[in-house]
């Protein structure tokens, strides 16, 4: 099968985020202007430089009551900073329970029963528990083709690391299993781990 997404692929569902996976999930914690707490989880989202650590979601989508946008883009927009949560396979349930488009007033810490921590360097709380939370201030937000697209990069500038997670000095994802993003309504977890070295180390 070949197609052209500008004339269409003719199938029930759209193939093309199927095809790039699995996809880490960034779980966005933001805070707005007004105080008020989101939460929403992106499949877009990656980890893009070491030094200093930066990383980036996109946003593809608008609600109405967020101008051309979504509450994470918008409350960025206003602070200027973010925090990406790691998700656990355990937490699945509720990573998707904060995926909805809830109104801008929904508090979906509140909304799915999470327990929150305030974050040590920025205004905004992260996920209680999380196996892992970096702390961002926004280096830009670059517009892309498309109705409402958007990429968020950002710099870290705290990492908060689950102590069970940390095995001899490592950040051990076998402790937590890290749950992906894989197209339509599927997801997987990492559970088997192995290791190359590259040609000369």
């Amino acid at each position: 099968m070949f197609y052209e997404p500008r004339h269409g692929h003719g199938l029930p569902h759209n193939p093309f985020n199927a095809i790039v996976t699995p996809r880490p999930i960034g779980w966005i914690s933001t805070r707005g202007a007004d105080g008020q707490d989101n939460l929403a989880p992106y499949s877009f989202f990656n980890a893009v430089a070491y030094v200093p650590p930066q990383v980036m979601f996109a946003s593809t989508s608008a609600k109405p009551d967020r101008d051309g946008t979504k509450d994470s883009v918008a409350n960025i927009r206003e602070t200027g900073v973010f925090c990406v949560n790691v998700v656990e396979y355990a937490a699945r349930d509720v990573m998707n329970s904060t995926s909805g488009a809830w109104p801008r007033t929904v508090d979906e810490f509140d909304h799915a029963g999470l327990p929150r921590e305030a974050c040590r360097i920025i205004p905004a709380s992260r996920v209680a528990g999380a196996p892992a939370a970096l702390e961002c201030r926004v280096t830009q937000i670059v517009t892309l083709e498309g109705e409402a697209n958007f990429v968020v990069f950002g710099v870290v500038v705290g990492v908060h690391l689950r102590d069970d997670c940390m095995v001899d000095g490592m950040f051990d994802i076998t402790r937590f299993q890290p749950l992906a993003r894989c197209g339509y309504r599927d997801y997987a977890v990492v559970r088997d781990v192995f290791s190359l070295k590259r040609p000369g180390e």
